[in-house]
This record gives C-alpha cells, sequence and structure tokens, in this order.
C-alpha cells in the first residue's frame, strides 16, 4: 500500500503551530441553513484533534463555483453557522486567504483557535494551481493537512499545490477512504465483486473497462444493463438503452471473459408501460419476454436472489451506482434486496464492503443500511475517477 503521512507523524504538541486544512464545506443549503452537513461531520474529528493538541486551525474550503470572482451568495460565512454547530467550537470567519488581513487573524488566534477563510475559489489562482497563488497560501501555515477526498480528483492550488509546499499529512477522515479504497481495489481479498448501475454506459465506460481487469465478479444494473442485454440479443422493448453502445458493451463483454471475469445480467425483470410508482401495467417477466412497449425498471426477484448467491462466494464488494430505478417504488425492490444482503454478510465478517457515489448512498441509505456496509464513501466524481483506476492529484501530493 502506497505509504500516506497522517496526523500521527505530527509532533504530539503543536501549541502556536499554523494548521492548514482543506476541508469539504460545500454544503447543500435551505434558507440560509446547510439541509445536510454529514461533510462537517466528517471532518470534526480532524479539526478538533488538531485543536486539542494546540495548533491553530486555519480551514480552506470552496463553496460553488464563483470562477474566480468574489460572490456574496457563495462566501464560506454561510456556513460559519453550521460549522460551529457540529464543532460546538466558536470559528473565526477570516475574509481572505493570504495577506495581511490573514496574518493579523492568525496574531488574534490563540493556539487551539479555528479559522475559516473565505471561498479559495473566489480567486482564479485556485483553480488554474497558480503556484504564486498556493505560495501565498503556503506563508501562513506551519504544514498541510488534507481531509477532502471529494476534491482530491482536482489539482487546484488547495487540494494539490499546496502538499509541495508544506509538510504535507492526510486528515482522519482521507485516511479512512484511503484505506477503505486500498481494501477495496487496491490489494483486496479475492474474490472481488463490482456492482455498477446507473442509467448510461457511456458515463461509467472508464469504470466497467478498469474493472473488468481488476474483479472475479461484474454485476451491471439500471440502464446499463438493458445497454448490454441487447448487446446479447434481447429486445429491451421501449427501455432505456444506448443502441450506439453496442459494440462498446461486446468489447466490454469480450475484456471480461478473457480476463476471466465472470458479467452477471439481470435474466428476470420489473417492467411497465409507463414511468410511474406502482403502475397498473407493472409485471415480472424473463428478459426473453418483454413486450415492444414495456420498459424494464428494475432487476426481478430471481435475479436477486441469484445476485446474493454471487455475494456470498466473494469476500470484496465495491459498489456504484443503483440496479433500477429505486427512487419509485416497486423499482426499489433489487436494490434493497441486494443493499440488505451485502450489508448482512457485511455485519457477519464474511465481506468487506465499499460503495460511493451520489446515487449509490441515497440507494443505501432508502435500504437502510449505509450503516452497515464496511465504509460508504460520500465523495461523488472522486470516487469514480478512483474506480476508473485514475490517480487522483490530490492523493498522490500526499505521497510520503
Amino acid at each position: 500500500m502506497t505509504r500516506f503521512k497522517t496526523l500521527d507523524d505530527l509532533p504530539a504538541n503543536l501549541t502556536g503551530q499554523v494548521a492548514l486544512v482543506r476541508v469539504d464545506l460545500n454544503l447543500p443549503m435551505q434558507e440560509g441553513r446547510a439541509s445536510d452537513v454529514s461533510r462537517v461531520e466528517a471532518v470534526r474529528p480532524t479539526i478538533l484533534e488538531l485543536s486539542e493538541r494546540g495548533a491553530k486551525v486555519l480551514l480552506l474550503a470552496h463553496f460553488g463555483r464563483p470562477k474566480g470572482k468574489r460572490h456574496s451568495t457563495l462566501s464560506t460565512s454561510l456556513v460559519q453557522g453550521d460549522l460551529e454547530r457540529v464543532l460546538q467550537r466558536e470559528v473565526m470567519f477570516i475574509p481572505e486567504v493570504s495577506g495581511p488581513v490573514v496574518a493579523q487573524a492568525i496574531g488574534i488566534l490563540r493556539p487551539g483557535d479555528i479559522g475559516l477563510l473565505d471561498n479559495v475559489r473566489f480567486w482564479p489562482g485556485e483553480e488554474a494551481n497558480d503556484p504564486a497563488f498556493a505560495a501565498a497560501m503556503a506563508e501562513h501555515g506551519d504544514f498541510y493537512v488534507n481531509d477532502a477526498f471529494s476534491a482530491a480528483h482536482r489539482a487546484h492550488a488547495s487540494t494539490e499545490g499546496l502538499a509541495h509546499l508544506l509538510p504535507a499529512y492526510a486528515g482522519r477522515a482521507m485516511e479512512r477512504e484511503l484505506a477503505a479504497l486500498e481494501q477495496a481495489l487496491g490489494s483486496p481479498q479475492p474474490p472481488v465483486v463490482a456492482v455498477v448501475g446507473g442509467a448510461k454506459v457511456s458515463t461509467k465506460l472508464a469504470v466497467l473497462q478498469n474493472l473488468v481487469g481488476k474483479v472475479q465478479h461484474l454485476v451491471i444494473g439500471g440502464g446499463m444493463a438493458n445497454t448490454f442485454l441487447a448487446a446479447r440479443g434481447v429486445n429491451v422493448g421501449a427501455s432505456l438503452c444506448e443502441h450506439e453502445m453496442i459494440e462498446t458493451a461486446n468489447a466490454i463483454l469480450n475484456t471480461a471473459e478473457q480476463a476471466g471475469c465472470t458479467v452477471h445480467l439481470p435474466y428476470d425483470v420489473q417492467v411497465a408501460r409507463e414511468f410511474a410508482a406502482r403502475p397498473e401495467s407493472l409485471r415480472i417477466c424473463n428478459v426473453h419476454e418483454l413486450g415492444a412497449d414495456e420498459m424494464i425498471l428494475d432487476i426481478g426477484p430471481q435475479a436477486a436472489e441469484a445476485l446474493g448467491d454471487v455475494l456470498k462466494t466473494c469476500r470484496t464488494l465495491v459498489w456504484n451506482g443503483p440496479m433500477g430505478a429505486f427512487e419509485l417504488e416497486p423499482f426499489d425492490a433489487g436494490t434493497v434486496a441486494l443493499a440488505r444482503m451485502a450489508a448482512a454478510l457485511t455485519q457477519d465478517g464474511s465481506l468487506i464492503s465499499v460503495a460511493g457515489g451520489g446515487d449509490t448512498v441515497a440507494a443505501l441509505a432508502h435500504a437502510g443500511v449505509a450503516d452497515a456496509f464496511t465504509y460508504v464513501s460520500t465523495a461523488g466524481g472522486a470516487f469514480l475517477e478512483w474506480m476508473e483506476g485514475r490517480r487522483l492529484p490530490g492523493v498522490a501530493a500526499l505521497e510520503a
């Protein structure tokens, strides 16, 4: 496993030292308050540990997409209250990220105090990874901590540039994420099963191409499965299907066969003529019995049971994307059944389960098993790029 320096590599006593800590505070807002503070809860251990060890903690974060210009509606000051509520600590807002205002604030802060810098994306140098901008921020810090895996796929000044200018460490949330990803695909316990769902093959093409060479079982669900079924000669009726991707799907199936990876597609499915909750036209059928005006909207109970049996033979699971249109009942049944089986096997200690991506997190929460998996990543783009086998700049910069 790649070695990363963590907070354990820092001196126990950090009194008076300034920690520049990159966190993800890009929170969904409703009526001036965050509707979900899970990202703050994720970085809470790192912030409080550094504070308790006597460091002056300066938080760097982005908020929205201001494109290098100041916008009062995108200032990180808007999440200051949410941050204080979760940390149960007072936080000083600092309306800059470098220069005399920051220097003055550091002078006011006492050891253990926490400061929140303004939105790093207010400055064009952030997204350009401008060395001069990174150096201006680095002037204020004694060391750098990255606790924002969700932004690690961006080579920005606050995610990558700073790590080359100051002693750099992974925060506790980043450390957990990297350990989980190593367990899932870095050096996993075989056999490994990957569950990949979602609407379109085109959005998960790189993921599928990377996984077929690394896992023993590949489960394809969601609208993507329809394209693979069509590639195998199944008439998928009115289902969502990328017919232009059939050649690509066949190439993936061939690569999987050569690599000794078994691809699992549903053989019974839930279908309907209209996309609505509990439609009158709902029925379960074999994939070869689909009517021309019917849509596949979920895997069937036999397919769910068969996939559960696959999970029982495996030691490691990596999951991204639902099996069907889980937002509408009863098309959540396949995803819920498989998620609960994975959760039960994880709790038994027979399966290491790592899941990630926005829809996946929502689907596992819907199934009531988000806390029963080994690790659930809330990082969308970064998790997907990691599944594609890409090297993430913000992670690579932390390598010891």
